[in-house]
């Protein structure tokens, strides 16, 4: 796994809680462990859920990716549990908070937390309304703390290497991108996930990293255009100077037992590169009549934004910087470009 702006080797510790146990809960817990393996520092304190911590409970659930090896998590002999939130914001022994509840108590616990002191990973969506997200950018702008939201795209790897193609213009310029995000329903806390005023549906849980990706790499369209419903949508994204054709599909309505799909079809002017992760080498790079596989390091997203998150965290405690590759603000613009897209759905 690619060390995502590198540990600093002068770093103290970095305490962790995580609110917030389920599936992402444990894909963060797994994410930390494997960057304090690493070398990045990190150990953590406390785990909070208002029902009993069992991950045996996760490892039985299914739906759309996995967070990698979550059976094989062995909690650290001193990580304690708890039910209440305060034992972990009043605990002085964390520094950082991944904020992995359901979507409506994002903004509230991210706040809480950056008024008492920590750093915050908060869970996309960080909301389901601008004028939601944005207090909690007002909040990050003015107190001396990391608050990164979790759009683990920008950190996967074959979606990392996407964006340095694009930015280098090493294949050319884009003529073509389709992104394809589609599966069935999530097995786990299936009372939250069937309830789109709590979820926002496909569109806010699913839709929203490939909305989010395409404006990393292309910039704010000039407008959208979207069909379908809460549970499966496509965007059309149109371009002052960028490509004609960008098309995202997302959705979660599918059969029980379809394979979830992640896929991604981009046509420069002297490449094709082709993303589906089912398929043994998931990067294809066509080019003068022939593919070749892009071999990419190994690891998720969620590796990569954890660790970025810590990086920058070490980073602040040297007296350095580093950008920050994903911001709240920018989270913010992604989640009022959803609100236009719902209010384009039947």
């Amino acid at each position: 796994m690619q060390d995502v702006n590198g540990a600093d080797p002068g770093k103290s510790s970095i305490g962790v809680g995580i609110i917030g146990m389920g599936f992402m809960g444990w894909t963060h817990a797994r994410a930390y462990l494997a960057a304090n393996a690493a070398g990045f520092g990190c150990n953590l304190v406390h785990l909070c859920d208002s029902s009993p911590i069992d991950k045996a409970k996760i490892t039985e659930k299914s739906g759309n990716l996995d967070g990698g090896g979550l059976s094989q998590i062995e909690l650290l002999k001193d990580t304690r549990t708890t039910s209440s939130i305060n034992d972990v914001l009043e605990n002085a022994d964390i520094d950082l908070v991944s904020i992995c509840t359901h979507t409506e108590s994002h903004v509230d616990l991210a706040i809480r937390a950056l008024q008492a002191g920590k750093h915050v990973l908060v869970e996309k969506p960080i909301a389901l309304s601008h004028a939601q997200a944005m207090c909690l950018a007002d909040v990050a702008a003015k107190v001396d703390r990391v608050c990164v939201p979790a759009m683990c795209m920008r950190f996967w790897p074959a979606w990392s290497w996407l964006k340095h193609q694009i930015d280098e213009n090493t294949f050319g310029t884009v003529r073509s991108a389709v992104f394809r995000r589609l599966g069935t329903l999530p097995t786990w806390a299936q009372d939250f996930y069937t309830n789109n005023a709590r979820t926002g549906g496909a569109l806010f849980d699913l839709h929203i990293h490939d909305v989010d990706f395409v404006t990393w790499c292309f910039g704010k369209p000039l407008r959208v255009t979207s069909t379908g419903s809460l549970s499966h949508i496509s965007t059309l994204f149109h371009f002052e100077s960028g490509p004609s054709h960008v098309v995202a599909e997302g959705g979660w309505d599918h059969t029980p037992g379809f394979p979830f799909q992640m896929r991604y079809t981009v046509v420069f002017e002297h490449a094709t590169a082709d993303f589906d992760i089912n398929r043994t080498d998931q990067l294809l790079l066509y080019r003068d009549g022939t593919s070749e596989p892009v071999k990419m390091e190994p690891g998720t997203g969620y590796d990569g934004e954890v660790r970025h998150v810590l990086s920058l965290i070490q980073h602040q405690r040297a007296g350095a910087s580093i950008e920050q590759r994903a911001t709240v603000k920018e989270a913010a613009s992604v989640i009022h470009m959803l609100e236009t897209m719902r209010s384009q759905l039947g």
